[in-house]
C-alpha cells in the first residue's frame, strides 16, 4: 500500500537509447587528475543539477522533494557522461531526484538486509562465517538513488584508530575468516594514507587470504586510481578483488577503461555488480551491452541485484518474475563467462540466494 498518490513517472520514461559512451572525460580540465577536488566540486543542489544538465524548470518540486530525503551529490566526471537536455537518459535516472521518493511503500523499510543486527563492532558487518564487511568510510562519490543503505546510520559507524585496533584483534581472534571486504559508503573516499594503514595491518594477519574492494569511484571518478592507491594496493600479499558498481555502459567511458587497466596492470581481479532497476537497465539490450562493454574494459560481470526493498526507491522496482524472465533470455544472446548471476540477498542466509532457473546454466561464482 502507498500512503500517499504516487508522482507521475512520464516525466522519466522507460525508453533509452542503448549505445555505450567513448571518448575522454568533458569535465573541466582543472579537475583533471585531483581526484579530491572532483569529490569536493560534486554537484550538491537541485538548482545546479537542472541548469547544468539544461533540465527543464518543471522537474524542479520533485527534485526538491527527494533531495529532502536524500541529498544530491554527483561528480563532474560522471556528469559529463549525462545526455544534457534529457530527462529519460539512465545515468540521470540514477541521481536525479523524484518525489515518488516520498512514497511510504508497504514492505519498503529502512534497513532492508537487517544489517543492524550483524554488527559486533562499529564499523564491521559479520554475515557470512569466512567473510566480513568492514565500512571503511561512511561517504560516497555519488548519491545512487536506489541506494539500499540511503538510510543506514554511518554516524554509529565510523570507528577511531582505537576501535579499527579492536577490530582488527576480532579478526585475528576468528581463523575462519579468509576474507575482508571494504565497504562503505565507498572505501576509497578515504585517504590513501588511511588506507595504506589498514590493509598493511590486515595482511599481517595469516589466516587473511583475499582483499576485496567494493566500490564506485573508480566509476564516478576515474582519477580516484592513482599512484598512491596502486602503490599500498599493489604492495599487499592478499589476493585482491575490485568489484565495481556499473549497472549501464553508458557510465564505462575511455577514462574508466584506463583506470581497469591500471588496476589490471597490479594484478587486481576485476568484477562489476550491478542492480536491475525498472526504466534503467531492465532490457536485454541494455545487459547486453552492459556485459559487452564490461569485458572490453577487463572486468567481468558478476551479480546482478534483485533489488531491495528500500524505503524511497520504490519506484526503481523489477519484481522477481520480470527479472527471471530477462535472465533466461539473455542467455540467447550471451556467453557464460559474460552472464551476471541473477541473486537477492535475504536476512538470515549465510549466502547470497540466486533466482530463476537461469543460474543453472552459468558458471557459478562464489557467493558473497
Amino acid at each position: 500500500m502507498i500512503t500517499r498518490t504516487p508522482a507521475p513517472l512520464h516525466t522519466i520514461a522507460h525508453e533509452q537509447r542503448e549505445s555505450p559512451v567513448s571518448g575522454a572525460s568533458k569535465q573541466p580540465p582543472t579537475a583533471r587528475g585531483d581526484w579530491r577536488a572532483q569529490l569536493r566540486d560534486c554537484i550538491r543542489t537541485p538548482q545546479a543539477l537542472l541548469e547544468q544538465l539544461d533540465l527543464p524548470a518543471t522537474l524542479l518540486p520533485g527534485i526538491r522533494d527527494g533531495h529532502a530525503l536524500f541529498s544530491i551529490r554527483v561528480p563532474q566526471a560522471y556528469a559529463s557522461r549525462i545526455r544534457t537536455d534529457d530527462p529519460n537518459d539512465p545515468l540521470l535516472r540514477q541521481v536525479l531526484p523524484l518525489d515518488a521518493e516520498m512514497d511510504v511503500v508497504d514492505g519498503y523499510v529502512n534497513d532492508p538486509l537487517e544489517e543492524a543486527d550483524h554488527s559486533p563492532l562499529p564499523g564491521l558487518i559479520h554475515k557470512y562465517t569466512n567473510r566480513v564487511l568492514l565500512m571503511a568510510s561512511g561517504g560516497c562519490a555519488i548519491n545512487c538513488r536506489y541506494c539500499f543503505r540511503r538510510h543506514f546510520p554511518y554516524e554509529d559507524h565510523q570507528p577511531s584508530r582505537e576501535q579499527w585496533r579492536d577490530i582488527l584483534d576480532y579478526l585475528r581472534a576468528d581463523t575462519r575468516i579468509h576474507e575482508v571486504i571494504l565497504s562503505g559508503g565507498d572505501p576509497l573516499v578515504s585517504t590513501d594514507k588511511r588506507l595504506s594503514w589498514l590493509v598493511e595491518a590486515l595482511g599481517e594477519i595469516p589466516h587473511l587470504k583475499r582483499l576485496r574492494i567494493h566500490t564506485r569511484l573508480p566509476v564516478v571518478i576515474p582519477d580516484r586510481i592513482n599512484d598512491e592507491l596502486l602503490g599500498w594496493l599493489g604492495a599487499t600479499r592478499l589476493q585482491k578483488i575490485v568489484v565495481i558498481h556499473t549497472n549501464h555502459a553508458n557510465e564505462l567511458d575511455d577514462d574508466v577503461a584506463a583506470a581497469m587497466s591500471r588496476l589490471a596492470a597490479i594484478g587486481v581481479t576485476l568484477l562489476n555488480q550491478g542492480v536491475i532497476l525498472r526504466g534503467i537497465n531492465d532490457t536485454v539490450a541494455t545487459q547486453t551491452a552492459l556485459a559487452e562493454r564490461l569485458f572490453e574494459c577487463g572486468v567481468l560481470p558478476y551479480y546482478l541485484h534483485a533489488f531491495d526493498p528500500v524505503q524511497g526507491a520504490a519506484h526503481f522496482t523489477v519484481s522477481d518474475t520480470e527479472a527471471c524472465a530477462l535472465m533466461e533470455a539473455l542467455l540467447e544472446h550471451l556467453p557464460g563467462f559474460l552472464m551476471p548471476r541473477l541473486v537477492r540477498e535475504i536476512p538470515g542466509r549465510g549466502s547470497k540466494t540466486p533466482l530463476g532457473s537461469a543460474a543453472s546454466h552459468v558458471s557459478v561464482i562464489a557467493s558473497v
